[in-house]
């Protein structure tokens, strides 16, 4: 069975940093596969936070995760940082598909690569609602 190549450093305009942790381990001496989805949604929501469009306290709109994947290559362990590479592959009206490539640090080879969904939905009434201004001028910027 072949499948897809996974996509190359260059193909994410913006990177976050997160290094592992002992408990990221498993019995196998890497890191769990359920640990990759945390790496995402930390790698999109910082990024999303930092550059002032999502505010995930005060904000009128939230981002929930309706679907998700991840395809894996190679074992990332601790200790080590991963980079996590983000980019938009499609955006919608109110929802976003991120994709993101993880790769050890300096390693031009993703160790895993994997998407999730986003509906953006009013905070208070959870049915979905266009992108606000910012964040879509955000997440331009990373398609």
């Amino acid at each position: 069975m072949s499948r897809e190549p996974f996509r190359s450093r260059d193909a994410y305009p913006a990177f976050r940093a997160i290094p592992t942790r002992w408990a990221d381990n498993d019995v196998y001496g890497h890191v769990n596969n359920v640990v990759y989805y945390s790496w995402f949604d930390t790698a999109v929501n910082a990024h999303l936070i930092e550059a002032g469009a999502l505010d995930i306290h005060d904000g009128g709109v939230i981002g929930l995760v309706v679907e998700t994947g991840c395809r894996y290559a190679k074992p990332l362990a601790f200790p080590q940082i991963v980079e996590a590479g983000i980019c938009v592959a499609k955006l919608g009206t109110s929802s976003v598909r991120y994709e993101i490539g993880l790769f050890g640090e300096g390693d031009s080879e993703a160790a895993a690569e994997g998407f999730f969904i986003h509906v953006y939905v009013d905070r208070i009434t959870r049915r979905p609602t266009a992108l606000p201004a910012k964040l879509r001028e955000v997440l331009r910027a990373l398609s």
